[in-house]
């Protein structure tokens, strides 16, 4: 009888046993299962809160900017705003398209003196280049869709069949795209410091190596993470570990003495209005898209573009300041020893701002139209 009861006793303790057993193994999966979906909504949270960039706040619509300025609706349906100044265009001589660089719109026009505008009879069309400004955003942007909107810009204003451009800083891309993709459009080009993809095939490893090591560290970061991860580049400018684009925090160092000089002059009120018009449909949108544009693989490299004015119909100059720290000078040499038929215009001392004052725009305009050689100025 007792042997039977220990075989009971044994019996029930081995099902109690494999009963905890099962519990605990149960709980155990709920466990994981629980933690498994509070990963799943942590890594939802980073990725809305830190990776995915916000719905643009589009221009027009209830929640977004006002549209204060004349459009044009593009064949994909997106709207680019722009500005017209100089002379009447049905008087112009001279049609030239101004292309804002970073952080810019389209009311950062040339400088140019208005006696020189009016005796050239020169007509200028500047536009917000896609998402900045009042133009709508571009999720397809690319180099060439920046050449296709100068180029319907240009149609739909009827503004002739060629004309001038002038593409300045990071606005120096969208003139190295039209010259590749719509040469045929163009009566000259001018480059004034324009921004370079250090991707670009053509130019010599070792000066490429040289002058990214000076740069500054965060901006080496920034740019890398474009080039090769833009998908993460605006939760690395949205961070605040570590320092992103020098540009934007203001860092000074990437200044030269005569740029500070020159943004003691500059009206600041009036900068600090196109810088915020420049972001007001999300910094994604119009910053952050732009910037991976300019370093993203290009279709062509711009090192091996033919000269479009061969029988010298027009021409095409480049301007860079020696004291340069956005865009340096060496990169810019290797490009113009490349392409010998560009104009190449260095001044001595000059920083990233010097093309901006000082009399440089009319320079600019003369050597661009008229094929004047300019005297280095200060």
């Amino acid at each position: 009888m007792q042997g039977h009861i220990h075989v009971h006793i044994s019996i029930e303790y081995q099902q109690n046993k494999g009963t905890l057993f099962m519990v605990i193994l149960a709980l155990a999966i709920m466990g994981f299962r629980i933690a498994a979906i509070l990963v799943v909504v942590l890594l939802g949270w980073i990725y809305k809160s830190f990776i995915q960039p916000p719905k643009p706040k589009l221009c027009g619509t209830p929640n977004g900017p006002p549209i204060t300025s004349p459009r044009i609706q593009l064949r994909d349906g997106r709207h680019l705003s722009y500005k017209e100044s100089g002379v009447p265009k049905e008087k112009a001589k001279y049609k030239i398209i101004l292309i804002h660089g970073f952080y810019s719109t389209k009311e950062a026009t040339i400088d140019a003196s208005q006696e020189l505008v009016e005796e050239l009879g020169i007509y200028f069309l500047s536009f917000d280049r896609a998402g900045y400004g009042e133009s709508d955003p571009n999720p397809m942007r690319n180099v060439k869709s920046e050449a296709m909107d100068v180029q319907e810009l240009a149609d739909q204003l009827h503004i002739g069949s060629k004309f001038y451009v002038i593409g300045s800083s990071l606005g120096g891309y969208v003139a190295w795209s039209c010259l590749n993709y719509i040469p045929h459009r163009l009566a000259g080009v001018a480059l004034v410091v324009p921004a370079v993809n250090y991707w670009w095939p053509s130019l010599p490893e070792n000066v490429t190596k040289e002058v990214y090591s000076k740069l500054l560290v965060q901006d080496q970061r920034t740019f890398w993470i474009a080039h090769h991860v833009p998908s993460l580049l605006y939760a690395w400018m949205n961070q605040k570990l570590f320092p992103s684009l020098a540009c934007l925090e203001g860092n000074p160092t990437i200044f030269s003495q005569q740029d500070k000089e020159i943004l003691k002059m500059m009206d600041s009120k009036k900068s600090i209005e196109i810088q915020r018009k420049a972001r007001q449909q999300g910094v994604y949108e119009s910053l952050h898209r732009d910037l991976m544009a300019l370093v993203s693989n290009w279709e062509f490299d711009p090192m091996k573009i033919s000269n479009p004015f061969s029988n010298n119909e027009g021409s095409v100059h480049m301007w860079q300041g020696y004291e340069d720290r956005f865009v340096p000078v060496e990169i810019q040499r290797c490009v113009v020893d490349k392409l010998s038929w560009i104009h190449y215009h260095e001044n001595p001392e000059g920083g990233h701002l010097f093309v901006g004052t000082n009399g440089w725009p009319d320079r600019i305009l003369k050597a661009l139209l008229l094929g004047e050689e300019p005297a280095l100025a200060k």
